[in-house]
């Protein structure tokens, strides 16, 4: 519990760093390189980007998944491989997926939409659903074979927890820096 309120807590101050330079915010591709291949912001606060949460997230749920499923240390070394490669996979897909949507949403602001760019947009968001199933399938495969049938359950259970936690996160982040309505 002291990690994820420590999460929350990073969380909660990038999202209050990223608030306030939201409006001159110019995204990441304007840095200039620093010595030691660091990089330098453009007219950009020090902030954290969704994808960093995203990363954060992960690194706390896969600290949190063998205290939960209660994994020795030689299985949590084989498990970490393993999952992380599940949350790799999810987290590609996601990215690959909302590209593609945003995509369509370009193309559909047309006056007159090019049916064959939608056709094969649309082509292209079910070869990605598609072939997400399957890794996805494959991963929990891998995931599986190293569990126990109760260790199985508790990882379902685990990562629905894992995910309400996230959501409820963001909600409050959100909530803390919306701008208060005057009475």
């Amino acid at each position: 519990m002291k990690l994820l309120a420590t999460v929350m807590v990073v969380v909660l101050g990038a999202v209050s760093l990223g608030a306030q330079g939201a409006p001159q915010r110019q995204g990441r591709q304007g840095r200039q390189p620093l010595q030691g291949g660091q990089t330098a912001p453009e007219n950009e606060p020090p902030g954290v980007t969704p994808a960093e949460i995203q990363r954060m997230f992960d690194a706390y749920a896969l600290v949190q998944a063998q205290d939960q499923l209660r994994m020795s240390d030689d299985l949590y070394s084989r498990f970490l491989l393993r999952y992380k490669a599940l949350q790799d996979i999810r987290r590609r897909s996601l990215q690959e997926h909302t590209r593609i949507v945003t995509e369509l949403r370009r193309l559909l602001t047309d006056r007159q939409p090019n049916e064959a760019l939608l056709k094969a947009q649309i082509e292209a968001l079910d070869d990605v659903d598609t072939r997400t199933s399957a890794e996805l399938k494959k991963a929990y495969e891998g995931v599986d074979e190293l569990l126990d049938v109760k260790q199985r359950a508790g990882f379902r259970v685990f990562e629905e927890l894992m995910e309400r936690r996230k959501l409820e996160l963001i909600t409050r982040a959100r909530g803390a820096f919306r701008p208060k309505q005057q009475p």
